[in-house]
Order: C-alpha cells, then structure tokens, then sequence
C-alpha cells in the first residue's frame, strides 16, 4: 500500500521501544513510546511553509505528537513537520 502525505505533514515510522533495561525484561504495557524516527513518506508543504524533511532522515518528536495509524500489520504515525522537533545527522 502506498501512502503519500499531503501539505506539510509526514508519515513516520517510529524506533523500536526498548525492550530489556539492565537485564530486566519490560512488557508491552510499560514501554515507554519512542520518541524518534525514521521519515517514510513526505508531503509537499504548503505555500506559506516549504517541507525541509525528507524520505529517510531520522527525526525526533514530542511525546504526543502525530495520530497513530496501521498499515500491513506496521505501526506508523502521521504528524505536521512542526511537530518534529529535530532531525538527527
């Protein structure tokens, strides 16, 4: 399935949560959400606002930010580029 964000929002698929901290086992129901990246898909802008974000950058995001959506058994979230916060080089 191809999705493809409008105006100046993304499609971000998150890091994997940790799992073990210290040789503790974490389960589901206490993970902590991730709070960075991987940038899918990216819209065009708008005209007031150019995208800088690309496909592949990683990125940082606030902890509530985009809507949780799934795609082929793969969680993604769909966020506005001002909800990232910034993009890690």
């Amino acid at each position: 399935m191809n999705i493809k964000p409008l105006a100046d929002r993304v499609l971000v698929l998150p890091a994997p949560a940790e799992e073990k901290v210290g040789g503790i086992i974490i389960p589901d129901t206490a993970k902590e959400k991730p709070l960075r990246g991987k940038i899918i898909a990216a819209g065009n802008g708008t005209k007031d606002e150019q995208m800088v974000l690309k496909e592949g950058d990683v990125v940082l995001y606030g902890k509530y930010a985009g809507t949780e959506i799934e795609l082929d058994g793969e969680k993604y979230l769909i966020m506005r580029q001002s909800d990232v916060l910034a993009v890690i080089e």
